[in-house]
């Protein structure tokens, strides 16, 4: 049950429960994500990789695909395959530098294996088991509309590529943020005509960009490295942190679409492990708070809490949580520096 806790925290959904208690079962299950290698990673990374890393403390045998076809496919730095597995080895470098045991995980690229037939094979397979309309719902897999499948036939084998890999990864658990989720049901469908083990599928939330307002799509606002003033890059100066911070929307007394306080629920407490989560004010401001859990926060926030004191607080925290991701970059700048001088990276 410890194990079943630990991956279920700070999970959207799982399809299903009953079935990753079977995969617990396992002496190693295999778990599997996938990533586009794209461009700068931001912050809302955290709430993968704390994940991966239950996967790791719940005894399963974890595959990172970097899936470089894929992000050709998407357009993705120009679709220069070159470029995008040199961003394939700095994302590594990402992993490691938020506390990913590399040691501990498999990376792969789609480049890897795609000279297999047998790849291919499961493609052909598995787009004879759906339907076009089936594939165009799943576009916003990658952060695609329908309609630009009728503009470019490739962005029509992305999906039935994605459920491939995870059947041809041999993967027990799929595991992805909640934009993944019509892939990893696709996936699950298209395993019982094809007679092969359905995935079970583990999303987390998405962190919401900082200025993207409430109550709107979260796919959508998510935080994004292509809108960069409402996103905190990894390599983001304490300044600079500060400031997006100090500009974030953040209403009062509002929790849905939030992003202040999804940063602090998703990506700052569990950093806390047994800390309490403290906020410094002046006395004549009422004083120094301190909070045990994100529940506790979030009341006091419903009561009155102030904005801006939440902010500077979760600017404190997050660049607490960048610093040893900066200094690993300082002493690993190899894969960092080639991506700034090819101009991928700022």
């Amino acid at each position: 049950m410890e194990k079943l806790d630990k991956l279920t925290t700070n999970a959207e959904e799982v399809v299903t429960i009953e079935e990753l208690k079977t995969m617990l079962q396992k002496p190693r299950p295999r778990g599997y994500i996938g990533f586009e290698p794209s461009g700068t990673v931001h912050l809302g990374w955290k709430i993968c990789t704390n994940k991966i890393i239950d996967f790791l403390d719940a005894g399963f045998e974890f595959v990172i695909l970097l899936a470089d076809w894929h992000a050709a496919i998407n357009d993705k730095l120009d679709g220069d395959l070159k470029k995008i597995k040199l961003c394939g080895k700095y994302m590594e470098d990402c992993f490691a530098a938020m506390g990913v045991d590399t040691n501990k995980v498999t990376f792969v690229y789609a480049s890897d294996y795609v000279n297999d037939p047998k790849y291919w094979e499961l493609v052909l397979k598995t787009a004879k088991a759906t339907s076009v309309a089936r594939v165009k719902r799943a576009m916003d897999i990658m952060g695609r509309s329908e309609d630009e499948a009728d503009k470019d036939l490739s962005k029509m084998f992305y999906p039935a590529m994605q459920v491939s890999d995870i059947f041809y990864l041999k993967v027990d658990v799929a595991y992805g943020g909640m934009d993944q989720r019509h892939a990893h049901m696709l996936a699950r469908d298209v395993s019982k005509k094809l007679g092969l083990k359905p995935p079970v599928a583990l999303h987390t939330p998405l962190l919401t960009g900082l200025q993207a307002g409430s109550r709107m799509n979260p796919i959508e606002v998510k935080m994004s490295k292509s809108k960069p003033e409402s996103m905190i890059s990894i390599h983001d100066t304490p300044e600079a942190v500060k400031k997006k911070l100090s500009k974030a929307f953040c209403p009062e007394k509002e929790l849905l679409g939030n992003p202040v306080l999804e940063i602090c629920k998703y990506v700052v407490f569990p950093e806390l492990k047994n800390e309490s989560f403290i906020i410094e004010r002046p006395e004549k401001f009422g004083g120094k708070l301190s909070f045990a859990t994100y529940n506790d926060l979030e009341q006091a926030y419903i009561a009155g809490l102030h904005p801006l004191d939440l902010k500077n607080a979760t600017a404190s925290y997050i660049n607490r949580i960048l610093e040893p991701i900066r200094k690993y970059f300082e002493s690993h700048p190899e894969n960092y520096t080639a991506l700034k001088q090819v101009g991928i990276l700022q």
